[in-house]
């Protein structure tokens, strides 16, 4: 049975986001459009995924309150998180960590290390390449979060409980790479630099990451035929 995920877009212009995660999950995505206010009425899924957005967590938009609310009660009723940088800092956020702006912009495709004992990038290389572009980051973990990859802007992977949370994307394409690029308020030099650096070979050596899509989705496989399990023993006694 496939697995039945909520695909919460937080882009405003949402279609990037669809190709891309459509593409990399094996899995029913059942997308609502979250900076328009549409969040499910149910909890009947296998997991959620929080995307990357312009907007910053900490700002004051209806939108976001409704959505942080959103995920705190589906976390407090188990359902299994990925989020992805503006998700990875709104699951921080939402469980009592800190979310900050940078006195600089990470963009462009970097190094991050982890430590090999994470199930979500089991298979990666320690150190792999990845294409990141943000200006806000989780500064303070959640409490009991587990750091799992970084590099020298900071929090780059963290995990608490069944929420995984990284702030690199590894859903992107050469072409979402590019428009992304072009639509920073940066010096014209560095977004240069940036897109000189959108090569055929960097995109190849950031697609190992894109394992963690299949480790997160195996993940909740075996977390749906544990609670199965459960279930058919209880019924049992």
């Amino acid at each position: 049975m496939s697995l039945r995920i909520a695909l919460l877009n937080a882009a405003h212009d949402g279609e990037d986001n669809r190709r891309n995660f459509r593409r990399e999950l094996d899995a029913d995505l059942v997308e609502y459009d979250v900076t328009e206010r549409e969040l499910p009425d149910t909890f009947a899924f296998d997991a959620c995924l929080v995307t990357g957005s312009r907007a910053s967590v900490y700002w004051d938009e209806p939108w976001i309150a409704d959505l942080e609310a959103w995920v705190g009660d589906a976390i407090e009723r188990d359902l299994p998180f990925l989020g992805v940088c503006f998700g990875h800092q709104l699951l921080a956020h939402a469980l009592g960590g800190r979310v900050e702006a940078m006195d600089d912009y990470e963009i462009g495709y970097r190094t991050v290390e982890h430590d090999g004992e994470n199930p979500l990038l089991a298979g990666v290389d320690e150190s792999f390449t990845v294409f990141t572009t943000h200006s806000d980051h989780v500064a303070e973990l959640p409490p009991g979060a587990e750091r799992f990859a970084e590099n020298d802007y900071g929090v780059h992977g963290f995990r608490q409980g069944d929420v995984f949370a990284v702030q690199f994307h590894p859903e992107y394409d050469p072409e979402t790479a590019e428009t992304v690029t072009t639509g920073k308020d940066l010096p014209d030099e560095r977004i240069q630099r940036v897109l000189d650096g959108i090569t055929e070979e960097n995109y190849r050596a950031a697609c190992e990451a894109k394992r963690l899509f299949d480790n997160f989705t195996d993940y909740v496989r075996q977390r749906r035929s544990a609670a199965a399990e459960t279930t058919r023993a209880a019924s049992d006694d």
